[in-house]
C-alpha cells in the first residue's frame, strides 16, 4: 500500500514504491519538503508527495520507529589544584632584521600628511586639494583607491568629532579645512 512521505510519522522506515532497494527513515515532513536518511547514505530532502511503502514490522504489525536521540548532560569538571606560579620569561633581544625594520622612517598616514600640508598652507583647502598637495610633496599617495578624497574627508570629520578643540583640523567652510593651532 503506497503512501505519500508527508502522511507518514517521523521515524517510520520506508521503501520507495516500486524500488525496494531504495529504503530509508523519515526524519521530518512538512507541506514543502520531507527530510529522509537513506540506508547507507547521508540525509537528503525529498518532495513530500513522493510515493513510498512503509516497512511493517511483522511481529507488531506497525512501523518501526527510528531510535530517538538522547543528549548527555555535560559533566562537571573537577577543579585543578593550584600550582606554584612560574617565573616570567624574559623578552628576547630584537634580531638584526627587527632592528633594520625599526630603523626605517615610518610611513605617514593620510591624516598625518594632511595635517602637515594644512600647517604649511596659507588658506583653507578641500579634501581633493589636500590629496593633490600630499602627492605633489610626496608625503602620501593613494594605494589605488577610487575616492581617496572622500576617505580623507570622513577621517578629518571623525577626528574633529572625536577630539573637538584638540583636533589637528578646523572646518572653516563647507568641505574646507585649516590647521588648528
Amino acid at each position: 500500500m503506497a503512501n505519500y512521505l508527508a502522511s507518514l510519522a517521523a521515524g517510520t522506515r520506508f521503501q520507495v514504491a516500486g524500488m525496494p532497494e531504495l529504503a530509508g527513515v523519515l526524519l521530518r515532513a512538512s507541506d514543502a519538503s520531507a527530510t529522509v536518511r537513506l540506508d547507507g547514505e547521508a540525509i537528503t530532502t525529498w518532495a513530500p508527495t513522493t510515493l513510498v511503502e512503509p516497512i511493517i514490522d511483522s511481529c507488531h504489525e506497525r512501523t518501526t520507529p527510528m531510535p530517538t536521540k538522547t543528549t548527555k548532560q555535560p559533566t562537571k569538571r573537577k577543579a585543578k589544584p593550584a600550582t606554584k606560579p612560574t617565573a616570567k620569561r624574559k623578552k628576547k633581544a630584537p634580531t638584526n632584521a627587527a632592528k633594520v625594520a625599526n630603523d626605517k622612517p615610518k610611513k605617514l598616514s593620510a591624516l598625518d600628511a594632511a595635517a602637515q600640508v594644512l600647517a604649511a598652507a596659507q588658506e583653507p583647502m578641500n579634501a581633493k586639494q589636500l590629496i593633490e598637495a600630499m602627492a605633489a610633496k610626496r608625503l602620501w599617495t593613494s594605494p589605488g583607491g577610487k575616492t581617496p578624497h572622500a576617505t580623507l574627508y570622513s577621517a578629518i570629520l571623525r577626528e574633529i568629532a572625536a577630539k573637538g578643540k584638540e583636533a589637528r583640523f578646523k572646518k572653516t567652510d563647507r568641505g574646507h579645512f585649516v590647521a588648528n593651532g
